[in-house]
């Protein structure tokens, strides 16, 4: 169903803030989440709050968790996250990430025991929009197995890029699986089965249950190439930045995990576009729009930039939600005696 952006990113705040979670990462985490329902990644949006809460409510991100700087260099930082939501951390990283690139001209920023962050576009954006490059990876529970393998040891080993272009950056974002755990989650919510070649079950066998493929295992994207880059990811993740790999890592899809830390490990790489240019980085900006120009002037499309930016988004945005997501955060908020009228179509405030 529709609902405005602005009563979206309402009630996803409202419930936050009401699970502990301090005021200013509850606006950064409602407005990640809300941004990529806005982009049509629903999978990563408002679907998973239900999931966030209920483990914030089981002690499995706690809400008052702080980021801590464990080591910093000026080009390498490495945080500790407590085991807090992911969104507002990475955020965090990302900026930094961002402000070091443009002063050493280059910079990597982790977060070590962190919980799922959503979209990795999100961030990736925000880089390229302060005129650095970005590449961020991610672990999370296992899904994928080794490519002739028979059980999960990798994540879907999410990857993003941004990349400063005029008028819009581009935006890589994709999972290293046939497709993001996300979408399989939203198929089991709504009892749809899955596509064949996404999934497989417990035995290894390819299945259309989106539950079976939930307790099983993802097919991972372009085969054992696919495979091997999500080792990549994972080596850089789970086993650089760790402190778990994603066999440790807490399915948020299982309730009797909740309790259970993440410890998802997060890594943002920032480069300055200027650093391998002799001027001022005019010339490695032409040659970057060159690439666009030539990605549009073949028919195509450069990657990202069919997403409306944030400023382009207002309160009154409609955007597509889940009507038993929606349903679901509506009774939540009511129980709990939050203001929600608006977050049911009509506008009105959260």
């Amino acid at each position: 169903m529709t609902v405005p952006l602005g009563d979206a990113r309402g009630l996803a705040r409202a419930l936050l803030e009401n699970a502990g979670l301090p005021p200013g990462h509850a606006e950064t985490t409602a407005r990640a989440i809300t941004l990529a329902d806005a982009w049509g990644i629903g999978s990563h949006g408002l679907f998973r709050l239900p999931y966030y809460l209920d483990r914030m409510a089981s002690g499995g991100h706690p809400p008052d968790a702080a980021l801590k700087v464990r080591r910093d260099t000026g080009p390498l930082v490495l945080l500790d996250g407590g085991g807090g939501l992911g969104h507002w951390q990475v955020a965090a990283a990302a900026a930094t990430a961002a402000e070091r690139s443009a002063r050493y001209g280059v910079a990597a920023v982790a977060v070590a025991d962190s919980g799922h962050c959503g979209a990795l576009g999100v961030y990736a954006l925000e880089i390229a929009r302060k005129g650095q490059v970005g590449l961020l990876l991610s672990n999370g529970p296992a899904a994928l197995p080794p490519w002739g393998g028979d059980r999960a040891l990798l994540s879907t080993s999410p990857i993003a890029a941004g990349i400063p272009l005029s008028p819009r950056p581009a935006v890589v974002d994709l999972a290293l699986s046939a497709v993001a755990r996300g979408k399989v989650g939203a198929k089991a919510r709504a009892g749809e089965p899955i596509p064949e070649g996404w999934a497989l079950d417990r035995e290894g066998r390819p299945t259309t249950d989106p539950r079976e493929a939930l307790a099983g295992m993802l097919a991972p994207l372009g085969g054992a190439k696919g495979f091997a880059l999500a080792f990549m990811v994972e080596a850089l993740t789970g086993g650089l930045v760790g402190p778990h790999l994603s066999t440790e890592v807490a399915d948020p899809f299982a309730p009797e995990r909740n309790a259970f830390p993440q410890r998802i490990a997060h890594l943002v790489l920032a480069l300055d576009p200027s650093w391998g240019d002799p001027g001022d980085g005019a010339a490695t900006r032409r040659r970057l729009a060159a690439l666009a120009d030539s990605v549009v002037e073949a028919g195509g499309r450069v990657p990202g930039t069919g997403r409306p930016a944030p400023g382009d988004l207002g309160d009154d945005t409609p955007i597509e939600v889940d009507r038993g997501v929606l349903d679901d955060l509506r009774a939540r908020a009511e129980r709990l005696g939050l203001d929600v009228d608006g977050a049911d179509g009509e506008k009105g405030p959260v």
